[in-house]
């Protein structure tokens, strides 16, 4: 078997044991320090997440959420020589994104689309019914699979009296609430992800997935997005100002969506009954 070197001699031994003879490893992606390889053998496919340098903070710290949260698909992790590793089995099925295709593309597939929308909602509410929050949903990390919503990419989330680590700044910027941005802003640390937060992220990318745009109108309030830096933007957004994209392709969806994105975070409602409204659209 040949092994790409970047791998630690641990990861190795754990993804074969996992997997079985014949193992073929693929990269998928390698971008921040953290690279992912798809492993496959005859007893079964796994993902492999190596991170190294500031990556290897992020996956460690992503490691050790999976395995405080018993999450079914984690395999196990560790610390090698200054690399991080964490093996999780291989998640067959397609993003929230992806499911949303034939909607933005033509308008096709809104039943399933809104199921898929449901489920999200559910594997949300599931997190919080732990204690825990995601702290950075976006529309590519639900996964729809066979058996339920699995949440994916969980470097950031938190629980009170988790660690969080010093480098948070709120997960997607596009998805931030008002409330969460301020207080990035402020500079306080550790900045603290409040389910009704999550909600608002939760939202914002479920009207993501359906139009293919982010939900605030940047443009029409004046501000280049491409030109801001993030923490221009936090202080925008930290504002409450900016107004919701105008643009109604689903009205019956985005008329859920929209007192979610609009309202005090006190009206927000929680996932699950995020969820339920959803499924009677």
């Amino acid at each position: 078997m040949s092994t790409p070197s970047p791998i630690p001699a641990a990861a190795q031994a754990a993804t074969a044991e996992h997997c079985g003879h014949g193992l073929v490893l693929t990269k998928v992606t390698d971008r921040r320090g953290s690279a992912v390889w798809k492993a496959t053998g005859h007893k079964g496919t796994a993902a492999l997440k190596v991170g190294r340098g500031d990556g290897a903070d992020i996956t460690a710290r992503e490691a050790a959420a999976l395995a405080a949260l018993k999450t079914d698909y984690f395999v196990g992790g560790g610390v090698t020589h200054g690399a991080a590793w964490l093996l999780t089995d291989w998640l067959e099925g397609p993003s929230t994104w992806e499911v949303f295709a034939p909607v933005r593309t033509d308008g096709a597939g809104r039943e399933r689309a809104l199921a898929s929308a449901a489920d999200l909602c559910g594997a949300v509410a599931g997190l919080h019914s732990k204690g825990w929050v995601h702290a950075d949903l976006q529309p590519s990390h639900g996964i729809h699979t066979a058996t339920g919503v699995e949440l994916i990419d969980l470097a950031w989330a938190w629980r009170p009296g988790w660690d969080q680590g010093d480098d948070f700044n709120g997960g997607m910027t596009h998805l931030l609430s008002p409330e969460l941005a301020a207080a990035i802003v402020t500079g306080d640390k550790p900045v603290v992800v409040t389910p009704a937060a999550e909600i608002y992220a939760l939202a914002g990318t479920i009207w993501t997935c359906a139009t293919g745009t982010w939900p605030l109108d940047y443009k029409t309030a004046g501000i280049d997005p491409k030109a801001s830096t993030p923490h221009e933007l936090r202080r925008h957004i930290a504002t409450g100002r900016i107004p919701v994209q105008a643009g109604r392709p689903w009205p019956d969806l985005q008329d859920v969506l929209l007192p979610v994105l609009l309202d005090d975070p006190t009206n927000r409602p929680t996932a699950e009954e995020l969820g339920t409204t959803l499924g009677g659209v």
